[in-house]
């Protein structure tokens, strides 16, 4: 007997796939030609890697969907190397050709969601670094990807345009992985949320306040939390890379 909500949650997840993936391609359209060989907000990355990462996940991510539509062991990439080698090779394009690849991929991957079945929905998918997860989780890592990398390109899309709705949620997720943390411990205090937590081990002897986007760019490392309100007015802790 399947559970009507894999499929609910993974629906709900591709509207958001969607709708933020809409939003990457206005912003990316915008660029100008050149902008692609210009650096992006993650070191060692020009934003045509970021774009070409975009275009390939959302590829690898077909793969998995493929696989467990059809009871098939196929691997989200050809290997480490192969998926480097990819956005390597895809980086320098123009940008007419980046945009074209963004669109084609998308559309790819909407498809292959569309064939799912409730059941396939809830078959179990092998990511890149091993770990087993549902398939009905697949929309949700697109979406993290899109957003996240929509903010590194770098070009006027910031943290301050996340959805709220992901800002929280990822807010709680990253805040939760934090817990117990090797880092001094710190109070966040989410103001327009009500959302309150604290990373880090030992009591508390800094407390962190701002909106639920400005902290959950600081914990994803993609803000160095210099709009963040501190009590009293210490340097923040470094964070572990997000995961």
């Amino acid at each position: 007997m399947t559970d009507p909500q894999s499929a609910a949650s993974a629906a709900a997840w591709l509207g958001q796939v969607e709708e933020s993936t809409q939003r990457l391609l206005q912003t990316a359209a915008a660029l100008k030609p050149d902008a692609v060989g210009e650096p992006s907000a993650l070191p060692g990355w020009t934003r045509g890697h970021v774009l070409a990462h975009l275009a390939r996940n959302a590829d690898s991510l077909v793969n998995l969907l493929n696989g467990a539509r059809t009871g098939t062991d196929i691997p989200q990439y050809a290997g480490h190397e192969a998926r480097d080698a990819d956005i390597e090779r895809d980086a320098p394009r123009p940008l007419d050709v980046h945009l074209a690849d963004l669109r084609a991929s998308h559309a790819r991957f909407a498809e292959a969601a569309a064939l799912m079945t409730p059941e396939a929905w809830e078959a179990s998918v092998r990511h890149r670094f091993g770990y087993v997860f549902p398939a009905s989780d697949i929309p949700h890592k697109r979406l993290l990807e899109v957003e996240y990398h929509h903010v590194d390109l770098d070009a006027g899309h910031t943290p301050a345009h996340w959805p709220r709705s992901f800002a929280t949620a990822q807010f709680r997720k990253l805040a939760a992985g934090l817990a117990g943390a090797d880092l001094p411990a710190v109070e966040l205090v989410a103001e327009d949320t009500g959302d309150r937590a604290v990373i880090g081990t030992g009591e508390p002897a800094l407390t962190v306040r701002g909106p639920v986007r400005a902290l959950t760019a600081w914990l994803s490392g993609r803000s160095a939390g210099t709009d963040l309100r501190r009590t009293p007015d210490t340097a923040l802790p470094p964070l572990p890379p997000m995961g």
